[in-house]
């Protein structure tokens, strides 16, 4: 049976935009007839109310972690000053997201996520109930409450967004061909094949085979596997023999206004004994030596000449970049988890398949990443395998499912 499904599209972030022509935007931007300002926040223990002066449209709330937070949206709606903080709640802020929506950010002194949730009668109050958890029960997808039909805000006829400065994507190389259906409203995945032209990577002693040529092979296997399901959009960042530095790659993401970025690669190890596949999602601190240790090679490729090519960015310091990145970060580790659960059917992973360390390739703030490492080229029967069409197809296989079920299950929640 063939799952359809179209979504909507969102706006692409300009980083060259000045934040005063940022903040121009919003001041000359159509508000909606209807915002409801957030009057007070009190939080007892648990229990969360949040009241505003007006109707809402609605709002949504998602977890955060590192360090703990809840954030919630509220459509429609105008952002006060500060809250009450109790209990689980150390601190409450407010802030006008975009035009049409105020982001309230819960900070916690643990993990917590919201159990329950409505609007009173009046569509004046929304209610919440939060509960402790374990991290690694907190998921990434957002929960939503509406106030009841007749107490609810009408949406303004357009919608509107503040574009923020999220680092300028360097732009000099070409954006590439993007496969599948002609329906921009279609996800779109953005796939790497790491590694290129005078930067080989990993060298198997097994056959000599070269990683930048078998993370070639996967990345076209997995893209033409996407496009034979007719459900997503697909574009690799390279499809030759080219170096790209590792800004470039995620910078064709974000000019593509990617929904998707995955970075294809195949390991190497000391003891050839060392097998299977490891998807690894981005962490400022590493989950292990071992982890940290593959994102200081992998963070080399830009200096393979002797001179670092890419620039580095310092511009992501507000409030509103981090929980974007937070909430992207979040994103990628469920489909991290995801990614292993389907291909584990075709391919065989290493003890720990999830792992966390700072790679340059995935640091887009906009965009859910993951970097795949496909197995070892220094094993024998791994790189037989990457290097085999039926290999290449299982891995496509695996891939492929991970990410229509992704992007099945966003549409679900929406």
């Amino acid at each position: 049976m063939k799952i359809d499904w179209t979504i909507s599209g969102h706006s692409m972030h300009k980083p060259t935009m000045a934040l005063a022509t940022i903040l121009a935007s919003a001041l000359l931007t159509v508000n909606p007839a209807q915002a409801g300002s957030v009057s007070r926040i009190e939080a007892n223990g648990s229990q969360i109310t949040i009241s505003f002066d007006d109707l809402v449209e609605g709002a949504s709330a998602f977890s955060l972690l590192g360090p703990d937070r809840i954030a919630i949206d509220v459509k429609g709606g105008k952002a006060g000053q500060g809250g009450q903080a109790s209990g689980i709640v150390t601190a409450v802020r407010q802030g006008q997201y975009n035009p049409n929506t105020a982001r309230i950010v819960l900070d916690l002194d643990r993990p917590a996520v919201v159990t329950a949730g409505s609007f009173s009668e009046d569509g004046k109050r929304l209610n919440l109930l939060l509960q402790s958890v374990g991290q690694s029960e907190i998921a990434s997808g957002r929960q939503s409450f509406l106030p009841p039909a007749s107490f609810r805000a009408e949406p303004p006829r357009k919608s509107y967004s503040v574009k923020m400065p999220l680092g300028k994507p360097r732009d000099s190389v070409r954006l590439p061909k993007i496969y599948g259906p002609d329906d921009p409203n279609r996800p779109l995945v953005v796939i790497d094949a790491g590694h290129g032209g005078h930067d080989p990577g990993a060298i198997s002693p097994h056959g000599n085979a070269r990683e930048k040529n078998v993370t070639l092979a996967i990345a076209r296997a997995i893209r033409d596997r996407l496009v034979a399901g007719g459900r997503v959009r697909v574009a690799l960042t390279r499809d030759s023999d080219e170096f790209l530095v590792l800004e470039e790659r995620y910078g064709i993401a974000r000019r593509l206004d990617a929904d998707l970025f995955m970075s294809i690669h195949a390991d190497a190890a000391g003891n050839e004994e060392a097998s299977g596949a490891t998807v690894y999602t981005l962490s400022e601190v590493a989950s292990d030596r071992e982890a940290a240790k593959l994102a200081a090679r992998e963070n080399k490729a830009n200096i393979i000449n002797g001179i670092n090519l890419g620039g580095a960015t310092h511009d992501v310091s507000s409030i509103l970049i981090d929980l974007t990145q937070r909430e992207t970060m979040n994103v990628s580790a469920d489909f991290a988890k995801l990614l292993h659960r389907e291909s584990s059917r075709q391919m065989t992973f290493r003890k720990i398949p999830h792992r966390y360390a700072s790679f340059v390739v995935l640091k887009a703030p906009d965009t859910p990443s993951v970097l795949f490492e496909t197995g070892y080229l220094t094993n024998k029967d791994d790189v037989a395998f990457l290097n085999s069409s039926q290999g290449r197809s299982k891995v496509a296989a695996g891939v492929a499912s991970a990410i229509e079920s992704h992007f099945a299950r966003k549409l679900a929640m929406r």
